[in-house]
């Protein structure tokens, strides 16, 4: 049977590419300036969720660990992408409520991961867990100064676009 090419378009167009509701823990929530959100004005993501969208994986020397450590986990602007977050402030809030800002221009210009991943394992919360900002610091010398270390949050739980 071959479909009418509205229902393709529809189907491509719509909500083919509308994020998904959660069908667990919530890990993630993005508020804020948010055009796809899936529970109220949010957008929230369970790991899995997290883990379906793309994944890139690096290894680099942080101040916080002796040796390098290799990451993995989505990219922060393809997160910011899944939920429709568009804005030029990023303020990112840590399970203890500690908050950073970030400017967007960095996950533009950089391959900033949201870490799901430490070594190949997940991170559990007192291993910084279980979502941390890094950046790629040993392939950028610009990355390595105190301004970029601060921005990289551990324990993530909220983001919000402004």
């Amino acid at each position: 049977m071959k479909l009418p090419l509205w229902f393709a378009i529809c189907c491509f167009c719509g909500s083919v590419f509308a994020l998904e509701a959660p069908g667990g823990a919530v890990v993630l929530t993005v508020s804020g300036n948010v055009s796809q959100p899936n529970r109220g004005k949010e957008a929230v993501f369970t790991m899995d969720q997290l883990t379906k969208l793309p994944q890139i994986s690096f290894t680099t020397q942080t101040p916080w660990y002796d040796k390098p450590v290799k990451f993995t986990g989505p990219l922060l602007k393809d997160v910011l992408a899944a939920a429709g977050a568009k804005g030029e402030k990023i303020t990112l809030i840590a399970l203890n409520d500690y908050r950073v800002e970030i400017p967007y221009s960095d996950v533009a210009h950089y391959p900033v991961v949201l870490a799901r991943l430490m070594n190949d394992k997940p991170m559990p919360i007192r291993e910084k867990g279980p979502l941390f900002i890094v950046y790629p610091y040993d392939k950028h010398e610009e990355l390595q100064k105190e301004l970029y270390y601060t921005r990289s949050i551990w324990q993530l739980s909220k983001i919000n676009m402004q």
